[in-house]
């Protein structure tokens, strides 16, 4: 049996966007996985001293932000309540910390704008 086998498959994911963040591909990454893999995804994160925040989601799943420590602090203000409370505004700013496609975030922004009026 391989070692890959016994990894789950989503740390084999977060491994990776370790990888891309560090390599300078991303400077902010999201994930969302079990609760029960926090303490492993933390201890990765921490022990390469890399900044992050958890977010419960409920059903016994996180979100786990992480990246560059300006990213972090401003994603702080973002994910005080949950992602479907906050604002086309708030939303738009995550989707660009994130590297989202900027068009679809304008259009997701409008689309979002314009169900509020």
């Amino acid at each position: 049996m391989q070692q890959t086998d016994t990894i789950p498959a989503d740390i084999r994911v977060l491994s990776e966007q370790i990888y891309q963040y560090k390599k300078g591909v991303r400077q902010m990454v999201l994930c969302t996985f079990p609760e029960r893999y926090e303490s492993l995804a933390i201890k990765k994160l921490s022990s390469q001293a890399i900044d992050y925040i958890v977010q419960p989601v409920g059903n016994g799943r996180i979100n786990l932000y992480f990246g560059r420590k300006a990213c972090v602090e401003a994603i702080q203000y973002i994910i005080s309540r949950p992602l479907s409370d906050i604002s086309p505004e708030e939303d738009f700013i995550l989707g660009a910390l994130l590297r989202y496609d900027i068009t679809m975030q304008c259009e997701r922004y409008c689309k979002r704008k314009g169900q509020r009026n």
